[in-house]
């Protein structure tokens, strides 16, 4: 079963924000940082992410976060992760014991 990623990423704490979907958020965030999404902006700090059953829900909670203000971003990430680190290395130690993080496309 695809398991599905919206996720949010910072150049620095309060700094620059991108935002997407994916189905293999270990990778994904792994390709930001090596420059290779195109288009991206400075933003490769992995801030906040949240997983969906199914790509509807996962498109409205995108939809609902490039709609809202930078404000509403920040504080949806302060809530999960107040000091704004970088979830990468986390991500990877998560990932070996679960790995949903790394959904087969």
């Amino acid at each position: 079963m695809k398991r599905y990623f919206v996720y949010m990423l910072a150049s620095c704490r309060n700094g620059t924000l991108g935002w997407d979907v994916t189905t293999n958020l270990v990778h994904r965030t792994w390709q930001h940082r090596a420059g290779q999404v195109p288009g991206s902006n400075s933003a490769s700090m992995l801030v906040w992410f949240e997983e969906h059953p199914d790509l509807r829900s996962t498109l409205r909670r995108l939809q609902q976060i490039g709609r809202a203000g930078y404000d509403w971003k920040a504080g949806l990430i302060e809530e999960a992760n107040p000091h704004w680190d970088d979830l990468y290395d986390t991500l990877l130690v998560r990932s070996a014991r679960a790995p949903s993080l790394q959904a087969a496309a």
